[in-house]
């Protein structure tokens, strides 16, 4: 379908619990002050763990905030994250499904998705059945694990009939789930929709997990440095816990009801690499091959972009791998534009990271500044981008697009312009 055929999609509403913010704004604010939210682990015991460090929410985040006790009892902590950012988003959009007509609830989608669903709920019924066996699982189970349980709860919950399911793609899954509720808002199969994704994986399986594949971090002297994205000294990623979401909207619908536009989402890349179960393509063949679709979709040139948040875990291999792409998809413009990686203060959220680093970019553009790369200390001569190290930085952003890569050789972009109207 030609660009000019379909539906204009966007933003009207955000929400987000992350390890340095629990709404949209805390979280904006503390990436300005470039604070970290890597400390040592507190909901377990890590004696016998080679990390002993992660990024969890602030223990300011109560689920009973949102659910009452009994229906935050059948849930894992990742639909918890998911509720709560999805009344953020709901209310920062200034919609009340209770005043929603029923016409309107029938084009509402909720497209939101977790990488792997309820890591805790199957550690705790695992440990139930070795100790008494299957009389003492609980008959909760099943739903609380299963990753598309929260679109399924957010459906329930307000009563939105759209389309309503979960994509899994790793650590592309927050962006693989704003993109198809974009597209089905595009060819016109709901008005609006409620994305994004949600990630409650620091927990003994899940640091023991990625542990085990040496993909984690080992500063245990340094937490708060630890995530150092394109650093020469980097050493693995570090786990983070949280959600983010979206309110899309058509254009039409959001200019019926008057609602406030953040950005105009305007793009979708997406690739596979083809390549290995969790190793990058090593010349980032795979991810250029993403950001080169995006702009094709968006109808952009390279030179049209002013900042890109990359998917830059902190890994040797994966950040060297998307500068190489960056570098072949943007040219010389790879060194005039803004690129940084929030994970230096977030942490990985894994299926949520996607969802909360779109909201970075367009917070980028709402308030013309380009949030940092923290904790750099080393030059890598193979990663010489503008990363924005350390601090952020005051610049005109008119377009952003958000990079995001999973285990199974998944690629996402997705892309931001402001509204003009």
């Amino acid at each position: 379908m030609p660009n000019g055929s379909r539906r204009r999609v966007v933003v009207t509403g955000m929400g987000a619990v992350t390890p340095i913010g629990l709404s949209a704004d805390a979280y904006w604010d503390a990436m300005m002050r470039s604070e970290s939210g890597a400390a040592t682990i507190t909901n377990f015991d890590t004696t016998n763990f080679r990390t002993k460090f992660a990024c969890q929410l602030p223990e300011a985040f109560d689920p009973h905030d949102h659910l009452e006790p009994k229906e935050a009892k059948r849930m894992d902590s990742f639909s918890h994250y998911a509720v709560a950012v999805a009344d953020q988003a709901l209310d920062d959009a200034g919609l009340d499904p209770d005043d929603m007509p029923r016409e309107a609830k029938d084009r509402t989608a909720v497209i939101f998705g977790s990488g792997i669903g309820g890591m805790q709920t199957f550690h705790e019924q695992t440990g139930n059945y070795i100790e008494g066996g299957p009389r003492h699982l609980s008959p909760f189970f099943i739903p609380m694990l299963i990753p598309d349980i929260a679109p399924g709860h957010l459906s329930m919950r307000y009563d939105f009939r759209g389309p309503n399911y979960c994509i899994v793609s790793a650590c592309a899954t927050g962006n693989n789930n704003i993109g198809d509720a974009f597209m089905l808002i595009q060819r016109g199969q709901a008005d609006r929709a409620l994305c994004g994704g949600a990630e409650a994986c620091v927990s003994e399986l899940g640091v023991s997990g990625f542990s085990a594949m040496r993909a984690l971090s080992t500063r245990n002297d340094d937490p708060a440095g630890a995530s150092r994205p394109f650093d020469a000294g980097r050493d693995g990623f570090v786990m983070g816990d949280g959600g983010g979401a979206l309110i899309l909207e058509s254009l039409e619908s959001a200019r019926e009801r008057g609602a406030d536009v953040y950005a105009e989402i305007v793009g979708l890349g997406m690739s596979a690499d083809a390549h290995h179960v969790t190793a990058p393509d090593p010349d980032g063949d795979g991810a250029a091959l993403a950001m080169n679709n995006i702009l094709r979709d968006a109808d952009i040139e390279a030179e049209d972009v002013d900042y890109l948040n990359m998917h830059g875990t902190s890994t040797q291999l994966g950040d060297l791998a998307e500068t190489k792409a960056v570098k072949r998809v943007f040219g010389d413009h790879a060194y005039e534009m803004n690129v940084s990686s929030t994970k230096s203060m977030t942490g990985h959220l894994l299926g949520a990271a996607g969802a909360i680093e779109a909201i970075a970019a367009i917070k980028a553009i709402e308030h013309d500044a380009v949030p940092p790369t923290i904790n750099f200390e080393e030059d890598d001569p193979e990663c010489d981008l503008n990363y924005t190290f350390n601090e952020p930085q005051e610049r005109t952003v008119d377009v952003a697009l958000s990079n995001s890569f999973g285990f199974g050789g998944h690629n996402t972009s997705v892309g931001f312009r402001r509204f003009t109207g």
